[in-house]
């Protein structure tokens, strides 16, 4: 039902695209860079590729109990007899062909197969992990532009104000009303939001520069997002649905199931092992065998064998035992890991569950320190018409004004985030939860299904060909934003909630 829900918000995320003077057309949506990342981005492309590279491993693991063939020919020309050989060949061509069948080799092939397949398991739960990490850093890229773009849209209107608080400064000094001091005020608070505004762009070009990294495109008047459906009641809601589907645990958990298989593989060395073999044989002397009475002699011969080969070792400098408590090792280790990583997603969901709980109630606090500053400097404006404010009343109230709207964005921005990262750590942020058209989800079941039983040794595959995007075409970024842009930021929009974890022009 979650995961349903879901997919519904991304859908509701394409729609909304209606801004402020800006052509809908032109709006990029999370659900589009999350698309876009999903199909051109060069570290995911490089999880599949080297998933299909442990597909692998289990025919490379069959081949060993199927049967094996080989022939070999050999030309030989006797440059110099000996003298006492009077019966020996001038030339000769020899030709042997063998075909083995393992029948029976103490397990280690069926296990080796097992242990093989287990790590697929493990190696598409990594790819899920790679997904949604990737899929969080795009949130996280989105988030950012969005932020980046509000806070330089704040700082110039702050700008502006402070522009014009000088120039009636200058005016009331002109004509006695003000001093000296409140000018050098005025200049010295404008001066900085200035500076702030070259900061705020500096890490707006940054935050634009990260998204083309992660998606592969600029962005393009960022929408807002949809709200984060099927987020957990409490911690141990979180808690209890990580343990099961979140990733990185359960790749943990099957290579501990592999490394299991390892130690029987690793035993199995000591064990006797029995093979099916069938030789042949033909030699061609070229009527040069037998020296001066060579029709005494067969030119032509051939030759067949065929048989049961056991091998039981007896003593083999105590290599088995080694490599079986080497295995036993390995697998203790394995299992160690598995409970570290359970204790890492524990305390990441618990944390991450924390932070958006946190991010939220501070929208709330934000959202009231904005209505409170803005009707503190209309109150300072007010009383410094009258004489009982002074103009650095008015320039810290703007501040402060100021001050409290870039908290309520970076509050939103981050709420957000941390939503997408819960959502991530329990395991419910990854390419099946998107609404994706069909055909478009990468199935690596797929390629695994395609090779697991391919016994030929000429099956290649095409030369392998790079599958995602440059960005070497790509604009180069700046801290620019269009005054339609600009003005589509409505930051004092009602929130009698305090849980709005959306954000972004209006």
């Amino acid at each position: 039902m979650a995961r349903f829900a879901w997919r519904a918000g991304l859908i509701v995320g394409g729609c909304l695209t209606g801004l402020a003077g800006i052509p809908a057309a032109r709006a990029d949506t999370l659900r589009d860079a999350l698309v876009t990342a999903y199909q051109t981005n060069p570290t995911l492309e490089s999880a599949r590729a080297q998933q299909r590279g442990v597909d692998e491993n289990v025919p490379i693991a069959r081949s060993s109990g199927l049967p094996n063939a080989s022939a070999t020919a050999t030309y030989t020309e006797f440059v110099k007899r000996s003298a006492n050989s009077y019966t020996s060949p001038e030339r000769a061509l020899a030709a042997t062909g063998t075909i083995g069948q393992p029948i029976y080799s103490g397990g280690a092939v069926k296990n080796s197969v097992k242990a093989a397949k287990i790590r697929v398991d493990a190696g598409q739960a990594d790819l899920r992990g790679s997904e949604s990490s990737l899929f969080s850093s795009v949130v996280s890229a989105y988030m950012d532009v969005i932020r980046g773009e509000a806070v330089v849209a704040l700082n110039r209107q702050n700008v502006h104000v402070l522009e014009v608080n000088l120039n009636a400064t200058s005016d009331r000094f002109q004509i006695g009303d003000l001093t000296r001091t409140d000018v050098a005020q005025s200049q010295s608070r404008l001066a900085q939001a200035q500076g702030e505004v070259r900061n705020a762009e500096a890490t707006l070009t940054n935050a634009r520069e990260s998204y083309i990294q992660l998606v592969g495109k600029a962005p393009v008047d960022l929408v807002p997002p949809p709200p984060l459906p099927g987020l957990p009641a409490s911690p141990d809601d979180a808690v209890r649905i990580a343990l099961d589907d979140n990733p990185d645990l359960i790749a943990a958990r099957e290579r501990t199931k592999a490394s299991e298989k390892d130690i029987d593989v690793a035993g199995a060395g000591r064990l006797p092992t029995v093979n099916l073999f069938a030789q042949g044989g033909y030699n061609d002397y070229f009527g040069t065998l037998g020296g001066a009475l060579p029709s005494l002699y067969s030119q032509t011969e051939t030759s067949a064998q065929a048989g049961v080969q056991i091998n039981l070792p007896i003593f083999q400098g105590g290599l088995p035992a080694a490599k079986r408590r080497q295995a036993q090792a390995t697998a203790q280790a394995t299992m160690e890991t598995e409970i570290a990583a359970e204790r890492q997603v524990i305390a990441q969901v618990r944390s991450a569950y924390s932070s958006w709980k946190a991010a939220n109630d501070l929208i709330g606090t934000s959202q009231v320190a904005v209505d409170a500053a803005k009707l503190s400097l209309e109150g300072v404006r007010a009383e410094n018409s009258v004489g009982n404010r002074t103009i650095l009343d008015i320039l810290n109230a703007e501040q402060e004004y100021l001050n409290a709207q870039v908290s309520l964005v970076t509050a939103r921005r981050d709420a957000y985030v941390a939503g997408f990262t819960l959502l991530a750590a329990m395991g419910h942020a990854e390419a099946r939860d998107l609404n994706l058209d069909g055909g478009v989800l990468y199935d690596p079941e797929v390629n695994y299904r395609r090779v697991k039983a391919k016994m030929s040794d000429w099956g290649n595959d095409p030369a392998p060909e790079a599958q995602s995007t440059r960005t070497v075409d790509t604009p180069i970024q700046d801290g620019n934003i269009s005054a339609e842009r600009a003005q589509a930021y409505d930051l004092d929009a009602d929130n009698p909630d305090g849980n709005d974890t959306t954000m972004g022009p209006h």
